[in-house]
Protein backbone atom coordinates (compact mmCIF):
# COMPACT_ATOMS: atom_id res chain seq x y z
CA UNK A 1 0.00 0.00 0.00
CA UNK A 2 1.42 3.52 -1.16
CA UNK A 3 1.96 6.48 1.25
CA UNK A 4 -0.90 8.34 -0.68
CA UNK A 5 -3.59 5.20 0.23
CA UNK A 6 -2.18 5.80 4.32
CA UNK A 7 -2.94 9.39 4.32
CA UNK A 8 -6.87 9.29 4.43
CA UNK A 9 -6.95 6.90 7.28
CA UNK A 10 -4.09 9.25 9.26
CA UNK A 11 -6.16 11.95 8.96
CA UNK A 12 -9.46 10.07 10.53
CA UNK A 13 -7.36 10.08 13.93
CA UNK A 14 -5.66 13.71 13.26
CA UNK A 15 -9.46 15.05 12.34
CA UNK A 16 -11.19 13.50 15.59
CA UNK A 17 -8.72 14.51 17.64
CA UNK A 18 -8.17 18.07 16.62
CA UNK A 19 -12.32 18.15 17.69
CA UNK A 20 -11.81 16.89 20.84
CA UNK A 21 -9.01 18.79 21.45
CA UNK A 22 -10.98 21.95 20.82
CA UNK A 23 -13.45 21.43 22.91
CA UNK A 24 -10.84 20.81 26.11
CA UNK A 25 -9.27 23.85 25.26
CA UNK A 26 -12.30 25.49 25.70
CA UNK A 27 -12.62 23.75 29.49
CA UNK A 28 -15.41 21.33 27.84
CA UNK A 29 -15.60 17.42 28.02
CA UNK A 30 -16.91 16.23 25.15
CA UNK A 31 -18.07 12.85 26.79
CA UNK A 32 -20.50 14.97 28.84
CA UNK A 33 -22.22 16.95 26.72
CA UNK A 34 -25.07 15.37 26.23
CA UNK A 35 -26.20 15.73 29.87
CA UNK A 36 -24.74 19.42 29.58
CA UNK A 37 -26.57 20.25 26.80
CA UNK A 38 -30.45 19.19 28.68
CA UNK A 39 -30.74 15.96 26.07
CA UNK A 40 -31.52 14.47 29.49
CA UNK A 41 -35.71 15.43 29.26
CA UNK A 42 -35.59 11.28 27.94
CA UNK A 43 -34.07 8.18 28.79
CA UNK A 44 -30.55 9.24 28.88
CA UNK A 45 -28.88 6.40 26.96
CA UNK A 46 -26.00 5.46 24.02
CA UNK A 47 -26.43 6.80 21.07
CA UNK A 48 -28.39 4.16 18.95
CA UNK A 49 -28.20 2.11 15.64
CA UNK A 50 -31.55 1.84 13.70
CA UNK A 51 -32.62 -1.02 14.90
CA UNK A 52 -32.28 -0.03 18.86
CA UNK A 53 -28.65 -1.46 19.28
CA UNK A 54 -25.85 0.92 21.06
CA UNK A 55 -22.58 2.30 19.60
CA UNK A 56 -19.60 1.58 21.67
CA UNK A 57 -16.75 2.87 21.62
CA UNK A 58 -15.25 6.14 19.74
CA UNK A 59 -18.40 6.94 17.88
CA UNK A 60 -20.21 6.64 21.27
CA UNK A 61 -18.18 10.28 21.70
CA UNK A 62 -18.75 11.03 18.14
CA UNK A 63 -22.47 11.29 17.84
CA UNK A 64 -22.97 12.24 21.67
CA UNK A 65 -20.83 15.40 20.58
CA UNK A 66 -22.72 15.63 17.51
CA UNK A 67 -25.96 15.44 19.21
CA UNK A 68 -25.19 18.34 21.43
CA UNK A 69 -23.91 20.86 19.23
CA UNK A 70 -26.34 20.66 17.02
CA UNK A 71 -29.44 19.89 19.10
CA UNK A 72 -30.57 16.83 18.17
CA UNK A 73 -33.16 15.05 21.04
CA UNK A 74 -33.22 11.70 19.44
CA UNK A 75 -30.55 9.15 20.34
CA UNK A 76 -31.38 6.74 17.07
CA UNK A 77 -28.98 7.39 14.21
CA UNK A 78 -28.82 5.22 10.35
CA UNK A 79 -26.84 5.53 6.92
CA UNK A 80 -28.54 7.19 4.03
CA UNK A 81 -29.05 3.76 2.40
CA UNK A 82 -30.75 2.58 5.95
CA UNK A 83 -33.28 5.40 5.62
CA UNK A 84 -34.57 4.35 2.23
CA UNK A 85 -34.76 0.54 3.56
CA UNK A 86 -37.09 1.91 5.75
CA UNK A 87 -39.00 4.51 3.66
CA UNK A 88 -37.45 7.43 5.04
CA UNK A 89 -35.31 10.26 2.84
CA UNK A 90 -32.54 12.61 4.23
CA UNK A 91 -33.40 15.87 3.98
CA UNK A 92 -32.00 18.04 0.90
CA UNK A 93 -28.61 19.71 2.53
CA UNK A 94 -28.54 17.49 5.24
CA UNK A 95 -24.64 16.58 6.12
CA UNK A 96 -24.11 13.55 8.11
CA UNK A 97 -21.79 12.34 11.14
CA UNK A 98 -18.80 10.37 10.72
CA UNK A 99 -18.55 7.73 13.06
CA UNK A 100 -15.46 5.01 12.25
CA UNK A 101 -14.92 1.17 11.51
CA UNK A 102 -12.80 -0.73 12.81
CA UNK A 103 -11.13 -3.33 10.27
CA UNK A 104 -7.45 -5.12 9.68
CA UNK A 105 -6.04 -5.87 6.26
CA UNK A 106 -3.14 -8.79 5.31
CA UNK A 107 -0.11 -7.67 3.82
CA UNK A 108 2.09 -9.91 2.79
CA UNK A 109 6.11 -8.98 2.61
CA UNK A 110 9.68 -10.52 2.81
CA UNK A 111 11.56 -10.67 6.25
CA UNK A 112 15.24 -10.14 6.62
CA UNK A 113 15.85 -13.37 5.87
CA UNK A 114 13.77 -13.32 2.44
CA UNK A 115 10.94 -15.71 3.98
CA UNK A 116 7.46 -13.82 3.35
CA UNK A 117 5.38 -13.45 6.20
CA UNK A 118 1.78 -12.12 6.18
CA UNK A 119 1.24 -9.18 9.04
CA UNK A 120 -2.26 -7.56 9.69
CA UNK A 121 -2.41 -4.27 9.63
CA UNK A 122 -5.36 -2.16 11.28
CA UNK A 123 -7.17 0.50 10.07
CA UNK A 124 -10.26 2.91 10.18
CA UNK A 125 -13.11 3.35 7.99
CA UNK A 126 -15.22 6.17 8.06
CA UNK A 127 -18.87 6.69 6.77
CA UNK A 128 -21.57 9.04 7.65
CA UNK A 129 -25.24 8.60 9.76
CA UNK A 130 -27.41 11.37 9.85
CA UNK A 131 -29.74 11.60 13.56
CA UNK A 132 -33.69 10.56 12.74
CA UNK A 133 -34.16 14.16 13.27
CA UNK A 134 -32.54 14.75 9.58
CA UNK A 135 -35.08 12.17 7.75
CA UNK A 136 -38.92 12.43 6.74
CA UNK A 137 -41.11 9.55 6.12
CA UNK A 138 -39.45 6.92 8.68
CA UNK A 139 -42.47 5.36 10.42
CA UNK A 140 -43.75 6.93 13.79
CA UNK A 141 -42.02 5.25 15.96
CA UNK A 142 -38.33 6.01 14.91
CA UNK A 143 -39.96 10.01 16.05
CA UNK A 144 -40.66 9.47 19.51
CA UNK A 145 -38.54 10.27 22.12
CA UNK A 146 -37.71 7.48 24.68
CA UNK A 147 -39.70 7.44 28.01
CA UNK A 148 -37.78 8.26 30.87
CA UNK A 149 -37.75 5.82 33.73
CA UNK A 150 -40.21 7.19 35.91
CA UNK A 151 -39.09 6.10 38.97
CA UNK A 152 -35.51 7.42 40.22
CA UNK A 153 -35.21 4.93 42.72
CA UNK A 154 -35.63 2.17 40.63
CA UNK A 155 -33.13 3.40 38.63
CA UNK A 156 -30.87 3.81 41.87
CA UNK A 157 -31.65 0.37 42.79
CA UNK A 158 -30.59 -1.12 39.11
CA UNK A 159 -27.16 0.42 39.52
CA UNK A 160 -26.73 -1.00 43.25
CA UNK A 161 -27.73 -4.11 41.94
CA UNK A 162 -25.37 -3.86 39.21
CA UNK A 163 -22.24 -2.84 41.17
CA UNK A 164 -23.27 -5.73 43.21
CA UNK A 165 -23.46 -8.12 40.92
CA UNK A 166 -19.06 -7.18 39.83
CA UNK A 167 -18.45 -8.99 43.28
CA UNK A 168 -16.10 -5.93 43.65
CA UNK A 169 -14.37 -4.88 47.30
CA UNK A 170 -16.40 -1.32 48.14
CA UNK A 171 -15.66 0.14 51.43
CA UNK A 172 -16.92 3.34 52.88
CA UNK A 173 -14.81 6.41 54.61
CA UNK A 174 -13.24 9.11 54.49
CA UNK A 175 -13.46 11.96 51.91
CA UNK A 176 -11.37 10.31 48.99
CA UNK A 177 -12.85 7.87 46.06
CA UNK A 178 -10.45 5.67 44.92
CA UNK A 179 -9.31 2.42 43.60
CA UNK A 180 -6.60 0.49 45.81
CA UNK A 181 -4.72 -1.80 43.42
CA UNK A 182 -2.54 -3.43 46.14
CA UNK A 183 -5.73 -4.95 48.28
CA UNK A 184 -7.98 -4.57 45.22
CA UNK A 185 -10.67 -2.37 47.14
CA UNK A 186 -12.72 0.48 45.85
CA UNK A 187 -12.60 3.07 48.69
CA UNK A 188 -15.64 5.67 48.65
CA UNK A 189 -16.84 8.38 50.88
CA UNK A 190 -19.73 7.88 52.67
CA UNK A 191 -23.20 7.64 50.70
CA UNK A 192 -24.70 10.23 52.71
CA UNK A 193 -21.72 12.76 51.78
CA UNK A 194 -22.83 12.96 48.23
CA UNK A 195 -25.35 15.48 46.80
CA UNK A 196 -27.81 12.71 45.16
CA UNK A 197 -27.50 9.29 44.39
CA UNK A 198 -26.79 9.87 41.03
CA UNK A 199 -23.45 11.65 42.17
CA UNK A 200 -22.92 8.51 44.05
CA UNK A 201 -22.87 6.37 41.14
CA UNK A 202 -21.14 8.52 38.75
CA UNK A 203 -17.97 7.99 41.22
CA UNK A 204 -18.42 4.61 41.60
CA UNK A 205 -18.87 3.74 38.10
CA UNK A 206 -15.72 5.61 37.53
CA UNK A 207 -13.51 3.91 40.17
CA UNK A 208 -15.29 0.55 39.07
CA UNK A 209 -13.42 0.87 35.76
CA UNK A 210 -10.25 1.62 37.20
CA UNK A 211 -11.27 -1.74 39.06
CA UNK A 212 -10.80 -3.93 36.24
CA UNK A 213 -7.31 -3.03 35.09
CA UNK A 214 -6.63 -5.66 37.69
CA UNK A 215 -4.57 -8.68 36.05
CA UNK A 216 -7.16 -11.12 36.51
CA UNK A 217 -10.03 -9.01 34.78
CA UNK A 218 -9.00 -7.01 31.53
CA UNK A 219 -5.72 -6.38 32.43
CA UNK A 220 -4.82 -2.66 31.88
CA UNK A 221 -1.09 -1.95 33.42
CA UNK A 222 -1.35 0.16 36.26
CA UNK A 223 2.28 -0.02 37.24
CA UNK A 224 3.33 3.49 36.22
CA UNK A 225 0.11 5.60 37.39
CA UNK A 226 1.45 6.53 40.36
CA UNK A 227 4.88 7.91 38.82
CA UNK A 228 4.06 8.77 35.31
CA UNK A 229 1.58 11.70 35.17
CA UNK A 230 1.56 10.82 31.34
CA UNK A 231 0.23 7.43 32.07
CA UNK A 232 -1.48 8.92 34.57
CA UNK A 233 -3.76 11.00 32.35
CA UNK A 234 -4.48 7.94 29.77
CA UNK A 235 -5.74 6.10 32.76
CA UNK A 236 -8.21 8.84 34.35
CA UNK A 237 -9.45 9.69 30.81
CA UNK A 238 -10.39 5.66 30.51
CA UNK A 239 -11.99 5.92 33.31
CA UNK A 240 -14.03 9.40 32.70
CA UNK A 241 -15.26 7.44 29.62
CA UNK A 242 -15.95 4.21 31.33
CA UNK A 243 -17.95 5.99 33.70
CA UNK A 244 -19.95 7.90 30.81
CA UNK A 245 -20.51 4.71 29.06
CA UNK A 246 -21.91 2.98 32.32
CA UNK A 247 -24.13 5.62 33.13
CA UNK A 248 -25.62 6.22 30.09
CA UNK A 249 -26.17 2.44 29.96
CA UNK A 250 -27.31 2.36 33.78
CA UNK A 251 -29.98 5.49 32.72
CA UNK A 252 -28.03 7.92 35.26
CA UNK A 253 -27.27 11.28 34.61
CA UNK A 254 -23.13 11.36 36.11
CA UNK A 255 -21.66 14.12 38.04
CA UNK A 256 -21.53 16.58 35.68
CA UNK A 257 -18.96 18.86 37.87
CA UNK A 258 -15.26 17.70 37.30
CA UNK A 259 -13.72 16.46 40.42
CA UNK A 260 -10.98 19.13 42.01
CA UNK A 261 -8.64 15.78 41.80
CA UNK A 262 -9.62 15.59 38.15
CA UNK A 263 -9.39 19.09 37.44
CA UNK A 264 -6.27 19.23 36.88
CA UNK A 265 -6.03 16.23 34.36
CA UNK A 266 -7.25 18.70 31.84
CA UNK A 267 -3.45 20.16 30.92
CA UNK A 268 -2.35 16.84 30.69
CA UNK A 269 -5.06 15.33 28.73
CA UNK A 270 -4.27 17.91 25.98
CA UNK A 271 -0.81 17.54 26.21
CA UNK A 272 -1.30 13.47 25.62
CA UNK A 273 -3.95 14.13 22.84
CA UNK A 274 -1.15 16.64 21.30
CA UNK A 275 1.33 13.82 21.02
CA UNK A 276 -0.83 10.74 19.84
CA UNK A 277 -3.74 11.05 17.82
CA UNK A 278 -4.49 7.70 18.50
CA UNK A 279 -4.94 8.48 22.16
CA UNK A 280 -8.57 9.12 22.26
CA UNK A 281 -9.24 6.11 20.59
CA UNK A 282 -6.98 3.87 22.59
CA UNK A 283 -8.81 5.70 25.35
CA UNK A 284 -11.92 4.77 23.96
CA UNK A 285 -11.37 1.17 23.49
CA UNK A 286 -10.30 0.49 26.35
CA UNK A 287 -13.26 2.17 28.46
CA UNK A 288 -15.42 -0.33 25.75
CA UNK A 289 -14.00 -3.16 26.80
CA UNK A 290 -14.16 -2.43 30.71
CA UNK A 291 -18.05 -1.84 30.67
CA UNK A 292 -18.29 -4.75 28.77
CA UNK A 293 -16.28 -6.44 31.16
CA UNK A 294 -18.63 -5.52 34.23
CA UNK A 295 -21.88 -6.21 32.08
CA UNK A 296 -20.31 -9.73 31.50
CA UNK A 297 -20.82 -10.25 35.28
CA UNK A 298 -24.08 -9.52 35.27
CA UNK A 299 -25.90 -12.70 35.76
CA UNK A 300 -28.05 -12.28 32.76
CA UNK A 301 -24.88 -11.93 30.85
CA UNK A 302 -23.81 -15.67 32.47
CA UNK A 303 -27.03 -17.15 31.74
CA UNK A 304 -26.82 -15.45 27.76
CA UNK A 305 -23.23 -17.70 27.86
CA UNK A 306 -24.43 -20.66 29.22
CA UNK A 307 -27.62 -20.93 26.59
CA UNK A 308 -25.04 -19.96 23.73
Amino acid sequence: MNRKENKPRMDIYARITEKIVADLEKGVRPWMQPWDSGNAAGRVTRPLRHNGLPYSGMNVLLLWSEAMARGYGSAMWMTFKQALELGGAVRKGETGTMVVFASRFTKTEADTSGQEQDREIPFLKAYPVFNVAQIDGLPDHYYGHAKPVSDPVERIEHADRFFANTGAIIRHGGDRAYYAPASDHIQMPPFETFRDAESYVGILSHEATHWTAAAHRVNRDLRRYAKDKSERAREELIAELGSCFLCADLGIVPELEPRPDHASYLGSWLKVLAEDKRAIFSAAAHAQRAIAFLHGLQPQADQERKAA
